[in-house]
């Protein structure tokens, strides 16, 4: 609504001149008739639907459900495309147009007569893109996620997308599994529509999107298949209709509570430490102070209470059998601020009273957790000044204190070019490091950080090491692995001085990474090095480059942060 209690849209549709003439005229050509231009509320439907992005392929028939609610609330939908990122096909990573998805959101969001949206979305970096645009306009605002795929079926048992993929790989390189196997294994993962059903960035994506209090409760899990998301895609259609109503913004529903909130849930189920540096994103967007620091703070000492893949066994399908995001809040419930008010108009505590679970197996209780704590650690020393993480659920406790000689690849091409060859000086006690792959190095800070170990260490058997990068990790793997150190390589960080034969330790408990080298010495390396030139000169990706921030800032562009409102900027008719 405006000031005046008007409709953002009447600025567009109520008009009685030229500028009135064109827009109501235009739209008329789709079969829209008159009594849809004064007093409805104008809902945009931001559709990241894709048939390159096959986890948001069920968004067309999504889109069709949230418009048959939003015309029987009264609303008048309108559907629009933005740029769409698959995670299996686009290259050279989909996190470098993560921030370009954001702008396309924020800009059409801004010039269009649109009073609320819907935003559909799906695979991982779609959800925060969307989010962070709107966060940037602040309209009503309520998310809608495509949904988990079904289990993945080989051989009698459940398979997940991605953990399973690198087991099999891992076991391909080590000749314990055949390509025939490998093939069946790849036409039984991915069995019905949806996004990853490990929980991967796009489950912790719709787990944070559900524990933000920016959907309907038990939106996060319910499968692609489903009809209840079909259905609930209706309710949506309805409740937008009246956000705008009441005028319930994004700002009113995101504060530091809601952060708080989401930022322990996602120690609860496990989640990806993509998260990490989304949410960042997401708070600088909408202005609500959040640091590396408060991930460790107030999720670090929390209990695992979901079996999911990659830290357990089990999928998101079986999740929502479980009871839920709501099951898994109302275990939490000691921990959390339940007034925190959401999308519903209700608070999330209100939301999820007396939500049950129905599989202890699945989500446990809260005093009697799978892993006392869980969540993400964040690491400090000469190595990671400004920070690291780790995820300890998916990592091997005898390696969370490990101190080891560095092997070190300058960038991904030397670690493809040299990781399996027979001569290469490595052991399962060396710590593996990879430089160059952080936002500005790459760019765009590839989900590389889960390294393919030297195919020789699989063949003695080893499947965990130390590895360390300023990159990032797929939600769905597994593995001791340290992410996203800062300052990047690129710009002359740490990491971008350590050479083959340097000791490193790691010890997780005292959340310490330290590279052991004299200051004088790294002082003498640094007068020595020089920045690698950009990788791409011109287009989206030199603008990123001059532009991005570091992970420990969301790696969103520097001109990006905050927002700008619903306003437009001037107006020439």
């Amino acid at each position: 609504m405006t000031e005046k209690g008007k409709l953002r849209s009447a600025g567009w549709l109520e008009r009685q001149d030229m500028a009135g003439f064109v827009a109501r005229g235009w739209l008329k050509n789709q079969g829209h008739p008159e009594q849809m231009f004064a007093g409805k509320p104008v809902i945009g439907i931001c559709n990241t639907w894709s048939d390159l992005n096959p986890c948001n392929a069920s968004l067309r028939i999504l889109a069709e459900q949230v418009k048959r609610g939003v015309y029987e609330a009264g609303g008048f939908p309108l559907e629009f495309p933005v740029t769409s990122m698959g995670e299996t096909l686009m290259k050279p990573t989909t996190m470098l147009y993560r921030n370009l998805a954001s702008m396309d959101v924020e800009e059409t969001l801004r010039a269009n007569p649109l009073d609320g949206v819907v935003l559909l979305t799906g695979c991982d970096k779609t959800t925060p893109a969307c989010l962070m645009g709107a966060c940037s306009v602040d309209l009503p605002t309520i998310a809608l996620t495509s949904g988990p795929m079904l289990n993945g079926k080989f051989r009698g048992r459940d398979i997940g997308s991605g953990t399973d993929v690198y087991r099999f790989t891992a076991e391909l390189r080590a000749g314990s599994m055949t390509q025939t196997e490998y093939l069946e294994a790849e036409g039984s993962i991915s069995r019905s529509e949806g996004h990853c059903m490990t929980m991967g960035t796009a489950s912790t994506m719709a787990c944070m999107v559900e524990s933000l209090g920016l959907t309907l409760p038990s939106g996060a899990a319910i499968p692609a298949a489903d009809s209840r998301r079909r259905r609930l895609g209706h309710l949506v259609g309805n409740r937008i209709v009246e956000m705008v109503r009441e005028d319930l913004r994004l700002s009113k529903v995101l504060t530091r509570s809601a952060f708080e909130n989401a930022i322990k849930v996602n120690a609860a189920i496990g989640g990806s430490t993509n998260f990490v540096i989304h949410l960042l994103a997401i708070a600088g967007r909408v202005g609500v102070p959040l640091s590396l620091d408060d991930f460790d703070r107030l999720g670090s000492q929390l209990p695992l209470l979901v079996n999911l893949m990659p830290s357990g066994k089990y999928l998101m399908e079986d999740f929502f059998y479980a009871g839920g995001l709501p099951a898994l809040i109302e275990e939490l419930k000691g921990h959390l601020d339940l007034r925190a008010l959401t999308v519903t108009g209700a608070s999330i505590g209100e939301n999820t009273k007396g939500a049950q679970c129905y599989n202890r197996e699945v989500i446990a209780s809260a005093d009697r957790p799978f892993k006392e704590t869980a969540g993400i650690a964040v690491l400090r020393g000469n190595l990671c000044p400004d920070g690291a993480i780790i995820k300890p659920s998916a990592a091997s406790p005898q390696l969370m204190k490990h101190r080891g000689r560095a092997v070190v690849f300058a960038d991904i091409e030397d670690y493809k070019a040299r990781i399996d060859d027979p001569q290469l000086d490595v052991d399962e006690s060396c710590v593996l490091v990879l430089k160059g792959i952080g936002p500005r190095g790459f760019p765009g800070m590839p989900e590389a950080g889960k390294f393919n170990l030297p195919k020789k260490l699989l063949e003695k058997g080893v499947r965990d090491m130390v590895c360390i990068s300023d990159g990032r990790m797929s939600g769905t793997a597994y593995g001791t692995i340290v992410l996203h150190v800062v300052p990047e390589a690129a710009v002359g960080g740490p990491l971008a001085l350590v050479q083959e034969g340097d000791f490193i330790e790691l010890d997780v408990a005292a959340r310490r990474l330290h590279l052991e080298v004299a200051d004088a010495e790294l002082e003498r390396r640094r007068r020595a090095w020089t920045p690698p030139s950009p990788r791409v000169e011109r287009g989206y990706a030199r603008l990123y480059i001059d532009h991005v921030l570091q992970a420990d800032r969301g790696a969103d562009l520097d001109f990006l942060v905050g927002g700008s409102g619903s306003e437009v900027y001037r107006e020439y008719r």
